[in-house]
């Protein structure tokens, strides 16, 4: 049997991608590992699914400084060690990357005991994780047509992002059961990223008592990012994180708020929901989330209000403009034509794999 190895992780952007593969593969008859950190939040977010998991050493290589950057080269050494003994145990035919730090020992692994690697960038332009894999890869899947310019002719494939295809059929009334809300009165999904943004929540909740004359409001704010002062507001409901119910808080969603990393704005694309994006400052990352809001402003998919202009007065009057307007977004985004993913990667993996001896 054809033997993969996923690997990705540190949010689950790194990881969902992977997660929508993995039916397609199975029914492409490959046997599936996954490879990530210890405990990172993809352990338990693969385990669920019954794939066998392998934890490895995981550092993180910053572009600022911290006085984890002495110790984190150690770790990801450490990293490469476990992964090459691992790859040689487990064989397999090929590994696919959804990048994160955690993949990157694996795939310079990978090129070491001459297994073919494929790594995916969701974002505009190549994360520093996957710039270091690139040179190791067979081939980088990317997203935005802008990407393919950045990375080398011969590896570069345009084949979007792969979509969990159970966000597709979520039910209205059981989300309205879930939460507890009205059927007649709009509402609002907040989703902060998997580790919470703390700007989104906060701003979000600044102007709640706002919001909720005219919506109701789904917040998922991340990991220990709850405010236990605002159980029981009537119309708001917050979660850390949601796995099996979020097709149908999707499905009930009239518009979305979001942070602008890559795969949470494809879902949100592929569902045709209008959505604000406020992504994450350029002095906290590298900028690659106001890329990838503006390319989708430019298409038409999305309202865009940058973190440094978030106050109160804007960020309502952006969530009552994007309602009042929903209709258009709506219809851009149901013309976008969205390729199959999902089918495209799979081709690729099987053209790529290591031919068994």
């Amino acid at each position: 049997m054809k033997h993969i190895v996923l690997t990705g992780g540190g949010t689950a952007g790194h990881v969902t991608p992977n997660i929508a593969l993995i039916p397609s593969l199975q029914e492409a008859g490959y046997k599936i590992s996954y490879i990530g950190s210890y405990d990172g939040i993809e352990k338990k977010l693969i385990e669920d699914l019954g794939i066998p998991y392998y934890g490895i050493s995981s550092g993180k290589l910053r572009r600022y400084f911290d006085p984890k950057n002495f110790s984190d080269p150690f770790r990801v050494i450490k990293g490469y060690q476990e992964a090459k003994k691992l790859l040689k145990e487990l064989n397999p035919n090929i590994v696919f990357s959804k990048g994160g730090f955690v993949s990157v020992p694996v795939v310079l692994a990978a090129k070491a005991r001459k297994i073919p690697a494929i790594i995916h960038e969701s974002d505009m332009t190549p994360g520093l994780a996957n710039k270091i894999c690139i040179p190791s890869a067979a081939k980088v899947c990317c997203n935005f047509p802008e990407t393919v310019k950045c990375l080398p002719a011969d590896k570069a494939v345009l084949t979007g992002t792969p979509i969990r295809q159970e966000l597709l059929n979520g039910n209205k009334l059981e989300a309205l059961k879930f939460c507890g809300f009205t059927a007649g009165k709009p509402v609002i999904l907040v989703i902060g990223g998997s580790l919470g943004s703390v700007a989104v929540n906060n701003a979000v909740r600044g102007i709640l008592p706002e919001l909720l004359k005219d919506f109701q409001v789904i917040h998922l704010c991340g990991k220990e990012k709850l405010d236990p002062s605002l159980n029981g507001t009537e119309g708001y409901v917050q979660f850390e994180y949601i796995k099996k119910e979020l097709p149908d808080l999707f499905a009930l969603a009239d518009i979305i708020i979001s942070r602008a990393g890559a795969n949470a704005i494809c879902e949100i694309s592929s569902l045709a929901k209008p959505n604000l994006l406020i992504p994450l400052s350029a002095n906290a990352s590298r900028g690659d989330q106001i890329l990838n809001a503006r390319s989708f402003e430019r298409q038409g998919y999305s309202k865009v209000l940058e973190e440094e202009e978030l106050s109160p007065e804007k960020l309502l009057e952006a969530v009552h403009d994007l309602y009042e307007n929903r209709q258009t977004y709506i219809d851009a985004m149901a013309g976008s034509g969205h390729t199959d993913s999902i089918g495209r990667i799979v081709s690729l993996i099987q053209e790529c794999e290591r031919k068994e001896d």
